[in-house]
């Protein structure tokens, strides 16, 4: 989510991706449209309230244990959102909540692609607009 030109990176407190910053998020629950997960997952992790507006991009992520055998996949949709309301708080899913510029990407350590959703959401929002 946006808010003031810059987008809220979480650090994982737990696998998978643990340490590396990302954007909020989770799963999405039986009877659930992307959309409400979006902002059900945003407010539960973060406290935050948002708007999601348009997709932004997408990933696939697959974990593999030491043999190479598939522990689990995942489909990650990332949302441009607008921030509405709330301030960041840390939970066991996240350890650090840093509002950031785009440009400040290339100092952290992210998920793969992260920093191509993150221009694409801007994109979008200026589109919004």
């Amino acid at each position: 989510m946006v808010r003031d030109g810059e987008f809220l990176a979480v650090r994982r407190a737990r696998p998978p991706m643990h340490g590396l910053f990302t954007l909020p998020g989770g799963g999405v629950e039986t009877g659930e449209s992307v959309i409400e997960a979006e902002r059900r997952e945003v407010l539960e992790e973060t406290g935050l309230t948002i708007e999601p507006l348009v997709l932004a991009g997408y990933r696939e992520v697959i974990t593999r244990d030491d043999a190479n055998r598939v522990q689990g996949h995942f489909v990650i949709l990332a949302f441009a959102a607008r921030w509405v309301a709330g301030e960041p708080r840390l939970n066991e899913e996240i350890s650090e909540a840093r509002w950031i510029r785009p440009a400040g990407l290339p100092d952290l350590t992210t998920t793969e692609g992260l920093a191509e959703i993150v221009a694409a959401a801007f994109e979008l929002l200026e589109r919004e607009r």
